[in-house]
């Protein structure tokens, strides 16, 4: 990635009016923040394009569902040169990072189950060619062979609509893990043991240790929608009490 110097060095997360509405009421914090919240705009690690794209990803993913950060990262990476599919690939990343539900759920419900239940559920052989596509090319997770073992035709279906996304060459294979960073290591997801598998993968395919963390760092300034939902709100009801 080629360093630039962001379109949005001075905002980054940040609307006009909630970064001035926070001035007016404590300017020195507000300017504490805006340094620390703006930093991956302004460092020119990641190219202006990718640093919207992982923005993106933390804004829209779903365990977020931010519309209105959403919208304005959009916006920018378009602005900053991003293309349709890019965008819409970013989406559908955000939608199949539900399966960490069942990463989650299923060995616990294997566990208490136990074996007789487990027996009365077993659902009968069926054709998993999206699976075995993944297991011969190197590409399954062991932690999902327990929803596998539990219901292996839906899992096939899920995993031919995820293959499809991470197969289809929009992205580079670094900048697939650098996002899938951003989806896991997000605050609203922290899930753990795929942030270090993408971290892990991210280093395989030529990913810097600053790159790395300036995409932690992104996550970290997406702590900015809590001032951005909230800021607005406080202003309306303190004009509402006169």
């Amino acid at each position: 990635m080629t360093p630039a110097k962001s379109i949005r060095a001075d905002r980054g997360p940040w609307s006009d009016a909630v970064l001035d509405q926070m001035a007016e009421w404590d300017p020195n914090w507000t300017e504490a923040i805006r340094a620390v919240t703006t930093n991956p705009w302004r460092g020119g690690v990641l190219t202006d394009r990718f640093v919207e794209l992982v923005s993106l990803a933390v804004a829209s993913a779903c365990t977020s569902l931010d519309a209105d950060g959403t919208r304005r990262q959009i916006r920018a990476a378009l602005d900053a040169g991003a293309t349709r599919d890019e965008l819409l690939t970013i989406l559908k990343m955000g939608t199949v990072m539900s399966i960490h539900s069942c990463s989650l759920g299923a060995p616990i419900l294997m566990d208490e189950a136990g074996t007789d239940r487990l027996a009365a559920a077993a659902r009968p052989p069926t054709p998993t060619p999206a699976c075995d596509r993944m297991k011969a090319i190197g590409q399954w997770n062991v932690a999902w062979d327990p929803f596998f073992n539990l219901d292996p035709t839906w899992t096939d279906q899920f995993m031919a609509a995820g293959a499809s996304i991470y197969g289809s060459g929009v992205f580079s294979a670094k900048e697939t893990e650098l996002l899938s960073i951003a989806f896991d290591a997000s605050f609203t997801h922290m899930y753990a043991p795929g942030t270090r598998r993408h971290i892990h993968n991210a280093l395989i395919a030529g990913a810097s240790v600053a790159e790395i963390m300036e995409v932690l760092k992104i996550c970290v300034s997406y702590g900015a929608a809590t001032s951005m939902m909230g800021v607005p709100i406080l202003a309306e009801e303190l004009a509402r009490q006169g």
